[in-house]
């Protein structure tokens, strides 16, 4: 539940209140001393690696996973030893392997919990409006310490979600109704034009989830006949995005045919009328994962989505600051976050290399003088 009245703390004064509570606890029983100072220092480590001047509200779960990333690549200094004839201390410690520094898995998953335990205690306490932690996909193993799970989709599972999302929008939007949903839906609650503009938007400009439900109707506009976006993004910053012709024409139909009469000026609404919410876009995704065809479909986050986009971008060679400009990213290095390996795309790139390419004499043929 959204706090009524949200305090905009930083990082460094949410842990001292939070550390605060924790040692109060030691008083009553429910903790040990000792589990209150492990806390304590996790929480240290957090406002470190995190930076305690930033509010703790702007963090979002893109943030959480690199500091969780951080901590786990953090050397322990309780897993080293002397070299010979060296008297400085050299990391031993895995993660996961011995010689490599770095946090041991049981850490790792330690560290993971304390920065939940945080920002639960957050959320409750009116610091955050959203709890990160949902929105972070590093997940703590057994064996390995914590890794950061696939979020962009493969090109078959994307293609298979973007041709249902297709599906959606022929025939005007009265498409036949997925399994089990036959007579559910009056036509004033019909959302397959909207669903279908949602995901394509998603899986092919890859905007944040926050981008796409602030949008409104005047910032799509056409200039020299192709159809922009101007996204209002993280930070003030905006940034006006090409849209791929098949998402400018669905994104006309849904004007045309779709989306009812509202004074909300929002692109997307609900059906009745009103913003769509955050949390109401999963659940427009799952209801269109739910026409693909199992052999393709795979679950996926708004977030994967846009991890999704970055991949492929890449992955086709798409100039990398033209991507970067397309998620709206200030930093070229932050990319490195957002692309997932494809499984074969290094014998692709080696098998098409651009250096080999319209080479028309077979490697051993001469030239016919003989020498």
């Amino acid at each position: 539940m959204r706090p009524a009245d949200l305090n905009r703390l930083t990082v460094q004064e949410s842990a001292d209140r939070y550390v605060e509570l924790v040692r109060a606890r030691t008083s009553t029983g429910a903790l040990s001393p000792a589990t209150a100072e492990v806390y304590a220092r996790d929480v240290a480590t957090f406002v470190e690696l995190a930076g305690p001047d930033r509010v703790l509200d702007d963090l979002s779960g893109e943030d959480v996973d690199a500091i969780l990333l951080a901590f786990a690549r953090k050397p322990d200094g309780r897993r080293t030893r002397p070299e010979p004839g060296d008297p400085a201390r050299t990391p031993v410690g895995p993660p996961g392997q011995p010689g490599q520094p770095g946090q041991s898995p049981s850490s790792q998953a330690r560290f993971r919990r304390s920065v939940s335990a945080l920002f639960k205690h957050a959320a409750l306490a009116g610091w955050v409006q959203l709890d990160p932690m949902t929105a972070a996909t590093v997940t703590a193993r057994e064996r390995g310490g914590l890794r950061p799970e696939r979020r962009a989709l493969t090109r078959e599972q994307a293609q298979g979600l973007i041709g249902a999302a297709r599906a959606l929008g022929e025939n005007g939007g009265a498409p036949a109704p997925a399994p089990g949903e036959e007579g559910r839906k009056r036509r004033d609650q019909r959302t397959e034009l909207r669903d279908a503009l949602i995901v394509l938007l998603l899986s092919t400009v890859g905007p944040r989830v926050s981008e796409l439900v602030r949008a409104n109707v005047e910032d799509f506009y056409t200039n020299d006949g192709v159809r922009y976006w101007r996204i209002f993004g993280k930070g003030g910053r905006t940034r006006d995005v090409p849209l791929p012709g098949d998402v400018a024409r669905m994104l006309e139909v849904y004007l045309a045919r779709g989306r009812q009469e509202s004074a909300d000026k929002a692109l997307l609404l609900s059906w009745r009328g009103r913003r769509l919410a955050r949390g109401d876009v999963q659940a427009v995704i799952d209801r269109v994962q739910r026409r693909v065809d199992p052999e393709r479909r795979r679950s996926v986050t708004p977030h994967g989505l846009r991890h999704t986009t970055a991949t492929h971008l890449l992955a086709d060679a798409v100039d990398m600051d033209a991507v970067r400009r397309v998620l709206g990213h200030s930093d070229l290095a932050t990319l490195g976050r957002y692309r997932d390996e494809l499984p074969g795309e290094l014998e692709v790139a080696m098998r098409t290399h651009p250096l080999l390419r319209g080479r028309e004499t077979p490697p051993d043929a001469g030239d016919g003088s003989g020498r």
